[in-house]
């Protein structure tokens, strides 16, 4: 693990949005920082895509947090939250977060996948053996599968820095 990173190395950063709210979410109670995510997963290297994919509902709740993600330099991929009949939910951006991978892993030297789900094993080593591309991968020890972890050429725990990686839901003070 952790391969030689330099300043001339060109990066994609690939955010699988919903992996990384719910990990938070269920392991702290908190939300992500995504652009200190970013920050840390490039270095001083060049960023040449940051991509997050992200689900939409009808109710469009989430558009501040699209338009946030868009001023730290984050571009959005956005799928609509299938409702079925049954009442069950579905929005997987699994495969497209997959083929922009291998469609960038072209154009970079590495492509840093923001996710713990190891439903992107194959990915990862098909990437690495095929494209001649390091793959890191970035998220939470306790919710990455550990395959990823150990089939990425680095990994970035983010449990190991929470201070900086999460954000705390506020606590509203009552006025007495």
């Amino acid at each position: 693990m952790n391969k030689i990173k330099h300043k001339f190395q060109r990066v994609a950063v690939l955010i699988d949005v919903q992996n990384m709210y719910y990990s938070a979410k269920n392991l702290f109670g908190a939300k992500v920082n995504f652009g200190e995510i970013v920050k840390a997963a490039v270095g001083d290297r060049q960023l040449i895509r940051a991509v997050a994919y992200v689900v939409k509902t009808k109710a469009g709740e989430e558009k501040p947090f699209f338009e946030a993600l868009y001023k730290l330099g984050i571009e959005t991929k956005e799928k609509e939250l299938q409702e079925y009949y049954s009442g069950f939910k579905k929005a997987d951006w699994d495969v497209g977060l997959a083929v922009d991978a291998i469609k960038l892993a072209e154009k970079v030297d590495a492509v840093i996948l923001v996710s713990g789900d190891g439903d992107f094993l194959p990915l990862v080593e098909y990437v690495k053996s095929t494209k001649g591309c390091l793959v890191e991968v970035v998220a939470f020890r306790e919710t990455a599968s550990g395959k990823l972890v150990d089939a990425a050429d680095d990994f970035t725990n983010l449990s190991e820095d929470k201070s900086r990686f999460l954000i705390s839901p506020r606590i509203k003070r009552l006025k007495k």
